[in-house]
């Protein structure tokens, strides 16, 4: 089995971002046949998640992190950074900071309406590293 790895930066900005990084999926795993496809991003104010995008869901999920989720941003105890960014340290605990794909004949088996985004909530670090690894069947 053969594991072939690459890295790519995406740039979130200075906003809090969910960014639709499934088109790399797909690219890096076209041609690859079946096996496993791992994402990971290596930040600890950051996640991975699994969503439709075009019917602005992703704009829901900033809204549910930012309202209903932690409202009061200001009122955690770390605190280093931009205000209310110790937020931004709990998001990995619940939007997983990796996930693991099955891929069949060079394609991601994703729903038809779902995509893989990249979320982050952390405006003090506008580029994020995202490391896909493909696994061989």
């Amino acid at each position: 089995m053969a594991l072939a790895t690459e890295v790519f930066q995406v740039r979130t900005g200075a906003e809090p971002a969910v960014v639709d990084i499934g088109y790399r999926l797909a690219t890096f795993v076209r041609g690859r046949g079946d096996g496993l496809l791992s994402v990971f991003v290596p930040h600890s104010t950051a996640g991975l998640a699994i969503m439709e995008v075009g019917a602005r869901s992703d704009r829901d999920l900033l809204a549910y992190l930012r309202d209903g989720m932690s409202p009061d941003r200001y009122r955690w105890e770390h605190r280093h950074g931009a205000p209310g960014h110790g937020a931004d340290h709990i998001i990995p605990a619940f939007i997983s900071p990796s996930l693991m794909i099955p891929v069949r004949g060079g394609a991601p088996t994703l729903g038809t309406w779902q995509t893989v985004v990249l979320v982050d909530t952390n405006v003090d670090n506008p580029v994020r590293d995202v490391r896909l690894s493909f696994l061989a069947a």
